[in-house]
């Protein structure tokens, strides 16, 4: 999804790094204040929207800045840098990591790390001008991906449908000129569900009802709004995990895990900082913002998370939507030693709800 132009260069201004910065070493091997120029910085692929924030805040802001070169981009574009090598770290999209995986290409989950969402996220947002039970078309953000996953698993088996996907350049009023239901999402779904909120109604089966004018989306008229981590947590009762870092094998260090997880923490203490920078980018309230990224997004990689995590790709794999499942390499971090998990536990999950 082509980002917000005001958040784009908002967020794209975390890239300034100090034209010398000899505290911050750029490799792990203890090198010399000298040695640091020689030494190419790991190079970290960032989702260019607003809940990405608190993890890079301490690259960008904070006492790791100018440690690594950042590059923001989309979702699937991260992905994508991962795969082909252009980054040696980067936040995936969750079932992006098996489909990498399975092409033989080595990958580790760093620890503790993640954006998730227990319940409820506001920036994934299926909007339909028909009960979703009724939808025959359903419009794709080409952008996502976890995302379109969730999707297709919850019209299988929560919404009993099977309906005609496809993508599409992510503008609601388009999606839905020839669909009868569109996926948002990022900042401009959070923009939707803010604007929603303010006059909506709730549905007969779970949905927020509004419409385009109320959700700031003109052309349209009356809309179910669906919440697509609610419904994901209504059909499985876990958490949905979106988006992880995964770096390659051979530089998944604790050392590394150690960076990552003190930047988000620098940024979980930051974001009231970063709610205010963001309003003003945005044009959003403040408050709103701040709900977001403390209450509806979830930073870390706890048991509850990852057994999310087993039941999505085990769900997508049912649905061949990754291959055969394999198990989830978790790298060792600071206090941690590193680990696989694999799927029993979410195998029989998902067959008693199958």
């Amino acid at each position: 999804m082509p980002p917000n132009s005001q958040l784009s260069n908002w967020l794209k201004s975390f890239t300034t790094i100090p034209r010398r910065a000899p505290q911050n070493r750029v490799c792990y091997t203890g090198v010399s204040d000298f040695a640091q120029s020689t030494v190419t910085k790991l190079r970290i692929s960032v989702v260019q929207y607003l809940n990405t924030a608190p993890l890079v805040r301490g690259f960008t802001h904070g006492p790791l800045r100018g440690k690594y070169n950042l590059s923001f981009t989309v979702p699937s574009q991260c992905a994508e840098a991962l795969r082909t090598r252009a980054a040696d770290v980067a936040i995936i999209p969750a079932i992006e990591y098996p489909r990498i995986v399975s092409q033989g290409i080595g990958l580790t989950i760093l620890p503790g790390l993640a954006i998730a969402s227990k319940e409820r996220v506001r920036s994934l947002l299926l909007l339909a001008k028909v009960p979703i039970r009724q939808a025959r078309r359903i419009a794709l953000d080409g952008s996502s991906r976890s995302t379109q996953a969730l999707v297709k698993i919850l019209a299988a088996r929560r919404w009993r449908i099977a309906p005609e996907f496809f993508e599409i350049d992510p503008d609601p009023t388009s999606m839905l000129t020839d669909a009868d239901a569109a996926l948002i999402i990022g900042d401009a779904a959070l923009r939707i569900a803010i604007g929603a909120e303010m006059h909506m109604a709730p549905g007969p089966d779970g949905e927020w009802l509004s419409t385009g004018a109320t959700a700031g989306i003109s052309g349209l008229g009356a809309l179910h709004i669906y919440d697509v981590v609610k419904e994901w947590w209504h059909f499985t009762e876990k958490p949905a995990v979106l988006a992880v870092w995964a770096a390659r094998n051979e530089i998944a260090t604790p050392e590394l895990a150690e960076d990552f997880l003190a930047s988000r923490d620098f940024g979980l203490r930051q974001i009231p900082e970063i709610c205010a920078e963001a309003a003003q980018q945005m044009r959003l309230p403040e408050r709103d913002l701040h709900v977001y990224l403390e209450k509806n997004i979830d930073y870390g990689l706890d048991e509850e998370n990852l057994q999310g995590l087993l039941s999505f790709f085990q769900y997508s794999q049912a649905l061949n939507l990754i291959g055969p499942l394999q198990s989830i390499a978790i790298a060792a971090g600071p206090n941690s030693h590193a680990r696989f998990m694999d799927f029993t536990y979410a195998r029989n999950t998902a067959s008693s709800r199958a």
